[in-house]
């Protein structure tokens, strides 16, 4: 597996992809990040990825692995990612 690639690398290859200036790239990937974070709470799909989801646990007794006491968890809302079919086709090939 190779490194991940970096923000600005991101941005120089869409740059260079569209004709674009590199500023312009990274204002359109700041943009999306910032539209992912205030829609979140309705979910937010970036189409052929995946979706931003807010989902709610709900309280439950855990065990402390260290001394083996049983704890109550509280319930709280999480964020997760839910990748897209076609993203789980693409790159781990279709079954």
């Amino acid at each position: 597996m190779g490194k991940a690639m970096s923000k600005s690398q991101i941005a120089a290859h869409i740059a260079s992809k569209f004709e674009l200036k590199k500023k312009t790239a990274v204002a359109i990937l700041e943009e999306i990040a910032s539209l992912a974070y205030r829609e979140a709470p309705n979910s937010f799909t970036l189409p052929g990825i995946g979706k931003l989801v807010l989902v709610q646990r709900k309280a439950r007794m855990g065990r402390n692995p260290a001394t083996g006491e049983q704890i109550h968890i509280p319930a709280k809302t999480v964020l997760k990612f839910r990748v897209a079919k076609a993203a789980k086709e693409a790159i781990l090939g279709a079954k």
